[in-house]
């Protein structure tokens, strides 16, 4: 019976382990936060404005304040990506 019990307790530390690994791992690889603004006010606009004819863009990162976005970038790479622990301040 204690072999048992061992043999429950190593593969529910293997299981919480391989968890805490697979939340890291897709944590650390997300992408900044998106959103579709107006390129010259920076208000945002609905998705489709985004789209090939529309007359916005994808503001990555940052937040809104007073409806208008602020912090961020229109290029995506000068962002800092989230990742596990980060905390930044994503409004949207």
């Amino acid at each position: 019976m204690a072999a048992r019990q061992r043999r429950l307790r190593s593969s529910g530390v293997v299981l919480g382990g391989m968890g805490m690994l697979a939340l890291t791992l897709t944590a650390c690889g997300s992408d900044p936060d998106k959103r579709c603004v107006d390129r010259v006010t920076h208000e945002k606009l609905p998705k489709y404005e985004c789209d090939d004819d529309g007359r916005g863009a994808y503001y990555y990162g940052g937040s809104f304040k007073n409806g208008k976005a602020q912090g961020g970038s229109f290029d995506k790479s000068a962002v800092d990506r989230g990742g596990f622990g980060h905390s930044g301040s994503g409004g949207g």
